[in-house]
């Protein structure tokens, strides 16, 4: 998803970094105490729709012709006090109205009447709409708010597609028309795609995952001046702040040696698969463990030596073997590569009853799914991309039609372990509390990526690390690596090796664009 978080300056914020995530409902009842507290309805309304005009002009600089879309209820009001704002400032403004309006949003659409702007009904100029649209320099969305909880009616849903067939740019109020706020997932078959969200209040759990991720386009958070919220009454999701989660990292004092730095022992690299540990392993070397040790095929034991001299490499034919290997690691990553043959099944047992902290990833995941007896008896991160998210919730006994957010927590409490649900807009679901990495990029869908992630994790675990805060930072380092490289060679060519290079980079300090991606 897009980077860009920024915040209308003419407003109260919340600081993005240690934002807390809402449902629709608890924004609703934010909402409901303002206005008790004083705040008249409309005049919230009024911030929202000066809000986003602000942030309009700021993006859009030359606009001089602006369709505005307003539905029935709230959002509709802030479509017609934007409308409102726009024609102020001389702009060409053409709205369309959808429904009715009723309460607050009537006295906006009102006071645009007021103004001698005609409203056109949407139903009655259905051959206009699309020339008009045609002819904008901005679309404003402000059919259907957070209150949506199921598809768009037919109305909504094809000017819906009108507007995602336009390369005309378009600002979302709020939220994307279609988009669930509370899990991101589309409500009907698609959703408004803005490059511009102006969202109000607080944040939306669904902005930040799922669909929404490729319907939000550029976020900007206006507070409205409501700065007094409530913690909600179900369990809080935070967005990860990554510069408290830097904080923590140990600081290399002068009489450091490697023992000081953790022990990471890799798992897994069964037949055909030696660069998933490979890749794991040289991520936990680059980001601070002192010793890494991989245990793999004896078959492939020259070949890590040869790619990572710096590995130390055992074949594995007796799983007793692992057991020395165990006894000496402070963190072990079980699943790279590992395949699903009674080789593997094995190691994963004899890790699994071992007291060291684990990372469960990729087929390891995928045996305790089947066998869910398999699972780690000590503390262990659980890493799963949403495929394997699902069949572990077969295994586990979950609800697979869970969001993302119940999801992971639901995997969390049955499993008694954390979890790191992979995917845009990776959750973690920690025993202390749920966070979700803003930080990401499609280039990071590559053989290997999730390799490189296990890996950094069990590096920060290895030096001392909550495993809940070494996901929540490793996540915010691996999205960030993606963002950089997609900011300077585009959206192709990324390799699961190259993430290292930017994540070790943001660890010494260095802003994301100092990295290089050939090199440390």
């Amino acid at each position: 998803m897009a980077a860009g978080l920024h915040t209308a300056s003419n407003v109260m914020s919340m600081p993005l970094a240690s934002s807390a995530l809402y449902t629709a409902a608890q924004v609703r009842e934010i909402d409901r105490k303002a206005i008790a507290s004083g705040t008249s309805g409309i005049v919230l309304m009024r911030r929202a729709a000066e809000a986003a005009w602000q942030a309009a002009q700021q993006k859009y600089a030359s606009l001089q012709s602006i369709v505005v879309l307003c539905g029935a209820g709230n959002n509709g009001g802030d479509g017609y006090l934007f409308a409102r704002a726009a024609r102020a400032a001389g702009k060409r403004v053409e709205v369309f109205a959808f429904a009715e309006s009723k309460g607050d949003a009537a006295t906006a659409r009102q006071a645009l009447l007021g103004d001698g702007v005609h409203i056109r009904n949407a139903a009655e100029d259905l051959e206009a709409l699309p020339h008009c649209l045609a002819g904008a320099d901005l679309v404003v969305d402000a059919l259907l708010g957070t209150g949506l909880a199921g598809a768009p009616r037919p109305a909504y849903a094809d000017v819906i597609e009108k507007v995602n067939q336009l390369q005309t740019p378009v600002l979302a109020l709020d939220i994307p028309s279609g988009i669930c706020a509370d899990s991101g997932r589309l409500l009907g078959e698609q959703a408004v795609a803005a490059q511009l969200t102006v969202t109000f209040i607080a944040y939306k759990r669904g902005l930040f995952t799922d669909a929404a991720t490729e319907h939000v386009g550029e976020l900007v958070f206006a507070s409205l001046g409501v700065t007094s919220h409530s913690p909600p009454d179900a369990e809080p999701v935070l967005l990860c702040n990554q510069a408290q989660l830097l904080s923590q990292l140990p600081q290399k004092r002068a009489n450091h040696y490697k023992n000081r730095s953790g022990h990471v022992l890799v798992v897994g690299g069964d037949y055909g698969m030696a660069g998933a540990v490979i890749l794991a392993g040289r991520a936990a070397l680059r980001c601070g463990s002192g010793l890494v040790t991989l245990a793999t095929r004896p078959e492939h034991v020259s070949a890590v030596v040869a790619a990572q001299p710096e590995l130390m490499a055992h074949g594995i034919e007796k799983t007793a073997q692992l057991d020395a290997l165990l006894a000496r690691a402070d963190v072990v990553v079980i699943g790279p590569g590992l395949g699903q043959s009674a080789w593997s099944r094995q190691l994963l047992e004899r890790a699994a009853q071992s007291a060291v902290k684990a990372v469960v990833d990729a087929d390891a995941l995928n045996l305790v799914s089947a066998e869910p007896k398999l699972m780690p008896v000590a503390e262990a991160l659980l890493t799963p991309h949403p495929g394997e998210a699902r069949r572990l919730a077969i295994g586990l006994g979950v609800d697979t039609s869970l969001d993302r957010f119940s999801l992971a927590q639901a995997l969390r409490d049955k499993s008694k372990k954390n979890v790191l649900l992979k995917g845009a807009g990776t959750i973690v679901a920690a025993q202390d509390q749920t966070r979700l990495c803003q930080y990401g990029h499609p280039v990071l869908a590559t053989a290997g990526s999730g390799d490189v992630l296990s890996g950094i994790v069990a590096a920060l675990m290895a030096q001392g690390m909550s495993s809940g805060d070494s996901a929540a930072l490793a996540a915010c380092l691996h999205g960030h690596a993606g963002e950089y490289w997609a900011s300077e060679n585009g959206a192709y060519g990324m390799l699961a090796g190259d993430i290292i290079a930017a994540v070790v980079a943001r660890m010494n300090g260095a802003g994301i664009n100092a990295a290089k991606m050939n090199g440390v």
